[in-house]
């Protein structure tokens, strides 16, 4: 992953600083492809001043932050052999960080990875996962919906599978916890056997 974002605003380098690390953390900081880095995973902003205007650091961080965004979805639309967009957002968690380590976690599951590929709302592996982590729930408080449907209530059996659609390119992963008020997003894609292929077919 190498990104670079240039602007020809006035920013001076502790704020570009300041405002590309929040934006990160945001975005680029949220995805997870197959859960290994690069050694050379790099995002760089540069700023000249040639406009000669000087935003905000609000307005200016605010508007780096969606810039990334849209490029960090680019990036899991364009993962290898990926068929699927997925979003896992766990709400209602205990913290921001408990909400990303838990939403993090589930994003890594090859099992779930494998059942969104063969369009299977499988949410028992997304408790599966969840189980893994430190975050802070009760197994019989949690819910579960997979594209506007709760097919897990309450850790239990939720509404009828069958409802769900996951004939389009996005799938939306929700999470409650049900232990607080912070959430937090995770993008991910799918597992498939074009991802094995283009991983095992030539040598390095």
């Amino acid at each position: 992953m190498l990104v670079f974002i240039t602007t020809d605003a006035e920013v001076d380098s502790a704020d570009l600083d300041a405002a590309l690390r929040h934006a990160t953390s945001k975005t680029f900081d949220r995805i997870d492809s197959d859960g290994c880095m690069s050694t050379n995973d790099t995002v760089i902003a540069m700023a000249n001043g040639a406009s000669g205007s000087t935003p905000s650091a609000s307005d200016f961080t605010a508007v780096l932050t969606d810039v990334c965004a849209d490029l960090a979805r680019q990036l899991i639309a364009d993962a290898e052999g990926a068929s699927k967009d997925i979003a896992i957002t766990v709400q209602a968690a205990n913290s921001e960080e408990e909400a990303v380590e838990a939403a993090r976690a589930i994003s890594r599951s090859n099992l779930l990875k494998c059942a969104i590929h063969g369009e299977d709302p499988n949410w028992g592996r997304v408790l599966s996962a969840l189980g893994t982590t430190s975050a802070a729930f009760e197994s019989d408080q949690v819910d579960v919906a997979i594209n506007g449907v709760t097919v897990c209530r309450g850790g239990g059996v939720g509404d009828d599978r069958g409802l769900v659609n996951m004939s389009g390119r996005d799938v939306h992963i929700d999470v409650y916890l049900n232990a607080g008020d912070a959430e937090a997003t995770i993008w991910t894609n799918d597992l498939t056997a074009d991802y094995v292929h283009e991983n095992s077919a030539y040598s390095t």
